[in-house]
C-alpha cells in the first residue's frame, strides 16, 4: 500500500448485509465514497489504489467481493490546481456587488476534490463571478459554508475578500438562520425537540461523522415534526451550529430515525422495503438522502441590511407528501 502522506486510505470489510445489496464493487465503493463518482473509482482502479490484503482471486470493479474480504482505497490529495470556470447554470435567488444567494441543486458538488474537479458549484460561481479568484481559499474561492453533495438549497458566497471575511464571522459566531426540512424514516416520531451532543470523526469510517462525547466538536439541532406519516415523518429543522452531516448524525444516531434514503447513515434498501411499493416507486426516482436546506437568514457584513432567503424543496417532496395525504 502506498505510504499515508501520499493520500487518505479508506479501508471496508465486505458484509452479508453489502452483499444483499450490492451486485457490483463499483456500484458500492461510489456509494460509500461519499461524493465519488464511478469514473473515479475506475481511475482509481486502474492505478492500483484499489486492492484486497486477503482475497485469493483478483477483484473486479464489475463483480462483488466475498464476504470477508478487506477492500483498501487509496484516495490521493486534491490536485493544487486552481478550480477552473465552467458555464454550468445557476438558481441565484440574490445577487449584489458583495454577495451571491444561489439554490443547489441535488448532486451537484460544492467545491472541487479528488473525482470532482468539474462541475461544481465553485465552477459555476468563477463562470459567474468573473474576478471570484483570491477570495478565500485558492481551490474554493468565496465558499463560506457548504452542503452535501445529495442536499438541496440555499448557499451564500461571497464575492469579495471583505465580504468573505464577515461571512465567515457570522457562520463562526453562529449569526446566521438556518432552517431545513427532511423526510425521515420512523413511526412515532417525537413532536419536537432539542438534539445536542458533541459529533466528530466516526473511528472506523472516516467518510462518517459521529457522536464523539470526548474530541467532538459541540452540536445544537431544534426540530419539529410537520406531518407524522405511518413509516416516515416530514420534519423541520433548525441548526444552532454547523457540524459536518450534523442533521444527519443527530436523528440516526439520537433519535434512530435516519433520513429517508441516507445510505451513509443508514440502509435505502430497507427504507424502500418498509414505505410499500406504491411510495417506493416514487422515491426510486431520487438518488440522494431527503434533506433540503430551505432558509438562510442573516445580516448583510457590508450594508448591514436584514437578509432572508427561501427555496422550496426539489419537486418530489412534494410527489411523496401528496401520495402520503393522499392515503
Amino acid at each position: 500500500m502506498p505510504t499515508p502522506q501520499d493520500g487518505e486510505t479508506f479501508t471496508f470489510t465486505i458484509s452479508e448485509e453489502d452483499k444483499e445489496n450490492f451486485k457490483r464493487l463499483d456500484q458500492f465503493l461510489s456509494e460509500k465514497l461519499v461524493d465519488q463518482s464511478r469514473s473515479f473509482i475506475k481511475m482509481l482502479y486502474e492505478k492500483g489504489h484499489i486492492t484486497s490484503e486477503n482475497s485469493k482471486k483478483k477483484i473486479e470493479l464489475k463483480k462483488f467481493p466475498e464476504v470477508g474480504t478487506v477492500i483498501n482505497v487509496l484516495v490521493p490529495p486534491p490536485a493544487p490546481a486552481d478550480a477552473q470556470p465552467e458555464n454550468i447554470p445557476l438558481d441565484i435567488l440574490f445577487e449584489d456587488e458583495h454577495l451571491i444567494i444561489v439554490n443547489k441543486v441535488a448532486g451537484m458538488v460544492v467545491h472541487p476534490a479528488p473525482g470532482n474537479y468539474t462541475g461544481t458549484l465553485v465552477n459555476a460561481i468563477l463562470f459567474h463571478c468573473k474576478d471570484l479568484k483570491g477570495v478565500g481559499d485558492q481551490r474554493r474561492p468565496g465558499i463560506v459554508h457548504r452542503l452535501d453533495k445529495g442536499t438541496s438549497g440555499v448557499m451564500v458566497v461571497a464575492k469579495n475578500q471583505k465580504c468573505h471575511e464577515g461571512l465567515v464571522e457570522l457562520f463562526s459566531s453562529h449569526d446566521i438562520e438556518r432552517k431545513y426540512e427532511c423526510i425521515a424514516m420512523g413511526k412515532s416520531f417525537p413532536s419536537g425537540g432539542k438534539l445536542e451532543s458533541n459529533i466528530g470523526r466516526h473511528p472506523q469510517n472516516r467518510l462518517k461523522m459521529s457522536i464523539d462525547s470526548k474530541v467532538g466538536k459541540h452540536a445544537l439541532t431544534h426540530y419539529r415534526v410537520l406531518c407524522q406519516y405511518d413509516k416516515i415523518a416530514h420534519v423541520e429543522l433548525k441548526l444552532e451550529t454547523g457540524r459536518t452531516h450534523q442533521i444527519r448524525v443527530h436523528l440516526s444516531q439520537l433519535l434512530h430515525r435516519p433520513i429517508l434514503c441516507d445510505s451513509l447513515y443508514g440502509n435505502p434498501k430497507e427504507h424502500l422495503q418498509r414505505v410499500g411499493p406504491d411510495l417506493a416507486k416514487i422515491i426510486g426516482k431520487y438518488e440522494y438522502p431527503f434533506l433540503h436546506a430551505k432558509e438562510l437568514g442573516f445580516i448583510h457584513p457590508i450594508t448591514k441590511e436584514e437578509l432572508n432567503f427561501q427555496s422550496p424543496p426539489p419537486k418530489i417532496f412534494q410527489e411523496i407528501l401528496h401520495h402520503l395525504n393522499g392515503n
